[in-house]
């Protein structure tokens, strides 16, 4: 049977059956979205979309909302917790995730280009005339005739081949999901480091409050010893104003050690993503700080970091975006062949007064195949080849930079961590001297061997040394979380996959 007499009921088979396809196929692109993370509250752990015989490229040159947590005002949080807190509140997460999920998207949408679009349309018309006749024929002086007709259609157009065009563009499209993912994961890394930053700098303003706590102790202590010498005629009036000079300055620094605690307790509700009036207790237990010596970062390790680290894992993956921009764009030049069909049915009746109906039913289907050769566009092509070389020059100068300052930082971060292990072992045996300082020169000054002024001046030094100690030891951990964070390590990394 010819394609261009179709019967009706074979048309109304066959209607339904491209109607079931064209849904199928549109669910296909749909799904695009699970290339980007399931949720804003853990990081992405998706497949690596860069092959292993490209780890050399990023190594170094010779690389829906969620409410706010219901806080236990009873229980004390340890770090683990409040890091699972800020990944779930913390807008920053909400924010990437949704740019992800974006960017995946639009791989769906590149995908669609491989499909053929199919619009279904109806025309419909009525039209009524009369036509005066010359010789009056019964009692009719006018011809008067009616006609109607409805056409439904289904028009199908499809791009067959375009010289690597939709597959330069869809490919680019990946590679940009990759890179959202890429940067969904380095907003995550950055909110850990900043929990733990945060959460070691408030449990140090808790530690040095404390502190300022026991000189305002000791300089009690003192001022006892110098009333006890002054009622026994030993201590001049001096040494008592000078001893209840300390006491008021103790009582200062802890007013000032407070007022240090509570903005450092901000910090931490800031970096945790919650309101600033929230009332929670934090777990901070006396950490064992490694004093252990820190050797530099080798080449090899520094190489690994690279190929691991979100930010340099996302600007490499743009740059090759920027790469299959200039295919597509040069695909522009060439011929593309394509397919368009059509499939329609008609109804129609023709009414003439006085006359029976005259009813017809019509179908017809057609399919072309087609090939468009673009000539001469006034340089608009050229243009947008340039256009897209200069960002694919541009992305691959950003890709260098960032892999640059990333290997940079992980140097940086092994020396700062160097330098606060032995400031560290040089704070605490400050303080061990300190401290053996302060008790001597109490005892002396109690048994009349001493002055007032060599004790005040003891107990100030102790407790600048306790500050120096608590501050030094502060900097080591915050420094060794700065390295796991500028090798790419607060989260689980996601591997270079082997090539098949």
């Amino acid at each position: 049977m010819s394609w261009l007499h179709l019967p009706t009921d074979k048309i109304k088979v066959r209607v339904p059956l491209v109607v079931s396809i064209l849904f199928l196929l549109n669910g296909c692109v749909t799904d695009s979205v699970n290339r980007a993370p399931a949720s804003p509250s853990v990081p992405w752990h998706g497949e690596q979309q860069i092959q292993a015989g490209e780890q050399v490229r990023l190594s170094l040159s010779p690389q829906t909302e969620a409410d706010l947590p219901q806080i236990d005002t009873a229980h004390a949080y340890q770090l683990p917790e409040l890091i699972n807190m800020a990944q779930l509140n913390n807008p920053d997460t909400r924010i990437a995730w949704q740019q992800a999920r974006q960017a995946a998207l639009a791989v769906g949408l590149t995908e669609s280009l491989f499909l053929p679009v199919i619009t279904a349309s109806v025309v419909g018309g009525y039209q009524h005339s009369r036509t005066p006749l010359s010789h009056t024929i019964g009692n009719q002086s006018n011809l008067e005739t009616n006609s109607h007709e409805v056409v439904p259609a289904l028009v199908l157009q499809w791009l067959l081949f375009d010289f690597g065009q939709r597959g330069a563009i869809m490919k680019a499209a990946e590679q940009t999901s990759f890179a959202a993912n890429m940067s969904f994961n380095s907003i995550h890394q950055k909110i850990i480091f900043d929990v733990m930053r945060t959460y070691y700098q408030y449990g140090a303003a808790q530690t040095r409050r404390v502190n300022t706590n026991e000189m305002l102790t000791n300089s009690q202590k003192i001022l006892e010893a110098a009333e006890a010498r002054r009622k026994q005629g030993i201590a001049t009036t001096v040494e008592l104003a000078q001893a209840r000079q300390l006491v008021a300055q103790a009582e200062m620094n802890l007013v000032i050690a407070g007022n240090n605690e509570r903005e450092a307790r901000q910090m931490l509700y800031s970096a945790l993503g919650i309101p600033a009036n929230t009332q929670m207790k934090v777990d901070f237990p006396a950490f064992s700080t490694d004093l252990t010596p820190v050797d530099p970062p080798s080449p090899k390790a520094i190489e690994q970091a690279l190929a691991q680290r979100p930010d340099v894992l996302a600007s490499y993956a743009l740059a090759k975006a920027a790469k299959e921009e200039i295919s597509a764009a040069e695909a522009d030049y060439l011929p593309k062949i394509y397919l368009a069909g059509a499939l329609a049915t008609g109804h129609g009746q023709f009414d003439i007064q006085g006359l029976p109906s005259i009813g017809q039913q019509t179908s017809a289907s057609n399919i072309l195949i087609g090939v468009t050769v673009p000539l001469y566009d006034g340089g608009m092509r050229a243009v947008r080849v340039q256009e897209a070389r200069s960002r694919s020059d541009s992305a691959e100068d950003v890709f260098k930079k960032t892999r640059d300052a990333a290997a940079r930082e992980i140097v940086v971060a092994a020396d700062i961590l160097q330098s606060a292990t032995a400031s560290g072992k040089a704070a605490s045996h400050l303080v061990n001297t300190a401290g053996i300082t302060y008790d001597a020169a109490l005892e002396a000054y109690k048994h009349g061997v001493g002055t007032i002024t060599v004790v005040n001046e003891a107990a100030n030094n102790l407790l600048t040394a306790q500050q120096m100690n608590t501050d030094a030891r502060t900097e080591v951990l915050v420094a060794a979380a700065n390295l796991a964070f500028v090798m790419g390590e607060m989260t689980r990394p996601v591997t270079l996959a082997g090539s098949d």
